[in-house]
């Protein structure tokens, strides 16, 4: 019945032989496995993955029977070439790891980087993704973008020195972390950016899902409140920093802008005033902007 309803909504599409298939799979829950998915699982000829013990029950669990190639960071380059043999005859092969997106702090990159040097075409089926699972529940919404950081160093000096170098940066930061690391993690966020809210997403799509927003100086002692809140894996976003406040023209060099706005056009006021008085520019153009329009609500 999943297989038959896979097939109406996907099996329209193109699938071409001798090509590469980038399957995204769930990161814990097992509804998230897309239709396409299932659909192009079951019309591959063999699935290459992280672990086959992995890929296997999740296989069985949708009634997939597929041989199955170990490919994982130990073996990357040497399994690569064997997928891309099985290319050159003309078979249809997915990749997946154990869960989520291939090659987002997965393997999966140097087999995609090998197919595409022999000429075979890689297809990528989208899907679950922690990453963008926390952005989406963080709620930052000031930021002017992201950082995939992935797992700091597990070695404090080296952890402490890469998060001073972040600390500058003003964009949301997304961390990865596990269980027995988190506590760590925690007090050096705390040192390194006290000022910044963190959300801490826990087992993402899990029974256990848990997802809290505080701010970085408080999570130290957050974590300690309650051994559960330690438990699991991690996706740590840390929130862009506020944007800075807009200077003020002093109240000298707002007093020379309503006399000139009061005889020139807005701009011609502004840059004699920005030229007189030294104030930036912007900061005079946007209360030149406040002040048109107290005159026009007048």
């Amino acid at each position: 019945m999943i297989q038959q309803a896979a097939a109406s909504a996907a099996g329209a599409q193109q699938y071409p032989k001798g090509a590469l298939y980038v399957v995204a799979t769930p990161i814990g829950n097992l509804a998230d496995l897309s239709l396409r998915a299932l659909h192009v699982l079951g019309l591959v000829d063999a699935v290459a993955c992280e672990d086959t013990r992995v890929t296997g029950a999740l296989l069985r669990h949708f009634g997939i029977d597929k041989p199955l190639l170990a490919l994982h960071e130990h073996n990357e380059a040497g399994a690569s070439q064997a997928v891309v043999d099985r290319l050159v005859r003309g078979e249809r092969i997915a990749y997946a790891s154990d869960a989520g997106t291939p090659a987002v702090s997965d393997p999966g990159a140097r087999l995609v980087a090998a197919v595409r040097a022999a000429g075979h075409r890689v297809l990528p089926l989208p899907g679950a993704s922690s990453l963008t699972a926390a952005l989406s529940a963080a709620g930052d919404a000031q930021s002017p973008g992201f950082r995939f950081v992935g797992f700091l160093s597990s070695r404090a000096a080296e952890r402490a020195a890469q998060l001073r170098a972040l600390a500058a940066e003003p964009q949301t930061l997304l961390l990865l972390e596990s269980p027995h690391r988190i506590e760590a993690l925690a007090g050096a966020l705390a040192e390194a950016v006290p000022q910044r809210t963190v959300t801490l997403c826990r087992e993402l799509t899990k029974q256990f899902e848990a997802i809290d927003t505080l701010a970085a100086s408080a999570l130290p002692a957050w974590l300690a409140a309650e051994p559960n809140r330690s438990r699991g894996e991690f996706v740590v976003v840390v929130h862009a920093t506020a944007a800075p406040a807009p200077d003020r023209p002093t109240d000298a060099a707002e007093r020379l802008l309503r006399v000139l706005l009061a005889a020139l056009p807005l701009k011609q006021a502004v840059a004699l005033a920005a030229e007189a008085s030294g104030a930036p520019r912007n900061a005079l153009y946007e209360r030149a902007l406040a002040l048109k329009s107290e005159d026009g609500a007048r």
